[in-house]
């Protein structure tokens, strides 16, 4: 088994090469890791290929060999790269593996833009077969192009590929500095923008966290995935032949509710909260169809994913660093 990992030096790519490499159960495996503007050190069983996506002679050498891939490499707002890294990047991929001798499964990371997630309303839980509906931007567009091509792939050649969709990926300390009023925030909304200044530096001096409600006021509910548990995923699906041309929500059991988690906050660290309306909308991903047929169960809830962003001490080699904008 040869893996080529797309966007190896990421949180997921990193998280999924650690795992492979230390767990005995996949040291049959070995990992062929893409790289484009950063590197990792090779090992025996792991091989380093320097290349983009976007340009058909980096992927066809980067396929050599390889019997199973998995795309995490993404782009998110830069309109003059996006289309080109994971439009015609994943096109290159595809094309590639479906004529290759040694291919045997495709595994695309998704995301929850493909279906909008809070800036629409949606009727009832989000499930699989969701429409599509991308909102304003070029990075939601592309994550609706990806899920589309990957199908038709499976339809027109037979290919053996399956999504995981994805919300939002957490890791270490993130979750924390996504409810940051300051400028080490980490995603959005950009909550100091929110405020009258004044009030994001008070909040930001005091730590105080933003309570999201949503269109009709009630703490806004969003679905959050912590890296361990998607990591978890995919090597369940990964040569399985049940997840042969399917889609599957990817996500913890229940949304973070802002309300239950400024609650927490509260209670555990006596931090203060502050209402935020806007428009905005809550969802529910459900993730039973991963649960019932690859026995995923994620492990983080709403107060794992806190107390595990708190307590994450940082060293000082690891600085938080966002790789791309988004």
């Amino acid at each position: 088994m040869l893996i080529l990992v797309t966007g190896a030096t990421g949180k997921v790519g990193t998280n999924l090469i650690g795992t492979l490499l230390a767990d005995e159960a996949w040291s049959h495996a070995r990992i062929r890791a893409l790289c484009h503007s950063r590197l990792l050190e090779p090992t025996d069983r792991l091989e380093v290929v320097r290349g983009t996506i976007s340009e058909r002679a980096d992927v066809e050498k980067a396929m050599e060999g390889v019997t199973h891939v998995v795309h995490l490499a993404t782009c998110k707002e830069i309109p003059e790269d996006v289309m080109d890294v994971t439009v015609k990047g994943l096109f290159w991929l595809l094309e590639t593996f479906r004529s290759s001798p040694s291919a045997k499964q495709f595994i695309l990371i998704g995301g929850d833009a493909a279906v909008g997630h809070f800036f629409y309303e949606h009727p009832g839980p989000v499930i699989e077969q969701t429409p599509h509906a991308a909102y304003k931007g070029c990075y939601a567009l592309s994550k609706v192009l990806e899920e589309v091509m990957v199908q038709q792939f499976c339809i027109q050649y037979g290919v053996n590929a399956c999504c995981l969709r994805a919300p939002w990926i957490m890791e270490k300390d993130d979750f924390r500095y996504t409810l940051s009023f300051g400028d080490d925030l980490f995603g959005g909304p950009d909550w100091k923008t929110m405020v009258p200044p004044e009030v994001a530096e008070r909040c930001r001096a005091r730590g105080t966290v933003p309570l999201l409600k949503d269109a009709h006021g009630r703490p806004l509910k969003r679905n959050f995935v912590h890296v361990e548990d998607l990591v978890s995923a995919i090597l369940l699906a990964l040569d399985n032949p049940t997840t042969q041309s399917k889609l599957y929500n990817v996500c913890m059991d229940e949304p973070v509710d802002y309300g239950e988690m400024a609650a927490y906050l509260s209670a555990t660290r006596n931090l203060d909260s502050i209402d935020i309306p806007s428009e905005f909308h809550s969802n529910w991903m459900d993730n039973s169809k991963a649960k019932f047929e690859l026995g995923w169960r994620p492990r983080y809830d709403l107060r794992k994913l806190i107390d595990a962003a708190w307590n994450y001490e940082r060293r000082s080699d690891d600085p938080r660093i966002i790789w791309y904008p988004g």
